[in-house]
């Protein structure tokens, strides 16, 4: 009989830290979300997660929070925390030194920071200080929640999500006279969710021409406190309409019109404003250009149960070189449409 396979003890805990951090998704750019849990005498006495990039990191609210609840245990506690520390000053003092000063004596974390200038630099530091550290614990799914960060920190292009909602044969536009949604509401809902994610939301000119979208937060997303997201708008002639919701509404200050010919330069461009993950709307040809570049790392289709017979299909433009396979794909049924979502298996790497 094979032996059974060895739980590890910490993964509890990190777990624990794991749904801190996940409460970050979205609002921390350009840092990653973070979170944090202190543990002494088989319990947790502090809870912390990044909250916005300039406020306090995860770690320095859970030992805040520590200090508050239990201080005479902070001497025989154990930090979990879902990415390794920081050890150098940037808007807020290094962790690592947070870490020392509080007199915390053991430290585990899951992945290693893919910032050049924190990479394994955490243990030392901390090892030198006598505390004992651990890493790898549930790497992968630590790993996981700071997958954009990690693209943008390493390559200087941000993430990219693109997302389409397209009928059985793959058109994104129904005949005309026929309303413009061709997926349901509650598809239209849970699509809507992603922009949670996203620093920035990519749509074409003709998008705009056409379905003078608001590109906004709703359906209950403002209330996370998110900001709402840059609307980018690809237009080489910058010819949309001036009475369109995105010039007139009240997030006009955070509509841009590029003109840039080359999506991975003007997302470059977006990257040095400190855009860490985009999301692509529409229309097709600039989905089809994404996908020509290798340029996509998450996508998500909403499809609804008719066919068009015409119309622009969803992935437009020149024919992709090969087709793109999707990784750990998921299908979510909503109703009587269904959302196929996964990540892009490239044949070569796409910067």
């Amino acid at each position: 009989m094979a032996a059974p396979e060895r739980i590890d003890p910490d993964a509890r805990w990190m777990h624990q830290a794991l749904d801190e951090a996940k409460r970050g998704i979205g609002l921390t750019s350009p840092n990653p979300p973070v979170g944090a849990v202190i543990v002494a005498q088989e319990r947790v006495i502090g809870r912390g997660w990044h909250t916005k990039a300039g406020a306090p990191h995860a770690e320095v609210e859970a030992i805040r929070d520590a200090q508050k609840n239990a201080p005479k245990l902070l001497a025989e506690s154990t930090l979990y925390v879902t990415l390794e520390p920081c050890c150098t000053h940037g808007r807020t003092p290094p962790c690592t030194d947070a870490i020392k000063n509080a007199g915390i004596r053991r430290v585990v974390y899951g992945a290693d920071d893919p910032n050049p200038q924190h990479h394994q630099r955490a243990r030392d530091q901390l090892m030198l200080a006598g505390i004992s550290v651990k890493s790898g614990t549930l790497k992968a799914e630590c790993e996981a929640i700071i997958r954009p960060f990690a693209k943008w920190i390493t390559t200087g292009i941000p993430y990219v999500i693109a997302k389409a909602g397209q009928s059985l044969d793959g058109r994104i536009t129904r005949p005309e006279g026929e309303s413009q949604w061709l997926t349901s509401n509650s598809a239209r809902v849970h699509g809507r969710r992603l922009r949670l994610r996203a620093d920035a939301i990519i749509v074409g000119a003709e998008t705009v021409r056409k379905d003078n979208p608001r590109l906004t937060l709703r359906d209950g997303c403002a209330a996370t406190g998110k900001e709402q997201p840059w609307r980018v708008v690809l237009s080489r002639s910058r010819d949309i309409p001036e009475d369109c919701h995105l010039l007139t509404d009240a997030y006009k200050d955070r509509t841009l019109i590029v003109s840039g010919p080359d999506l991975r330069d003007v997302l470059r461009q977006l990257s040095e404003r400190g855009i860490v993950t985009v999301l692509i709307e529409g229309g097709g040809v600039i989905l089809g250009h994404a996908f020509r570049e290798q340029l996509v790392d998450e996508a998500h289709w909403y499809i609804a149960p008719l066919l068009c017979g015409g119309g622009r299909p969803s992935v437009a433009g020149p024919v992709l070189p090969a087709s793109v396979e999707l990784e750990n794909a998921k299908v979510l049924p909503i109703g009587d449409n269904v959302l196929i979502s996964g990540f892009p298996k490239w044949k070569k790497p796409s910067v």
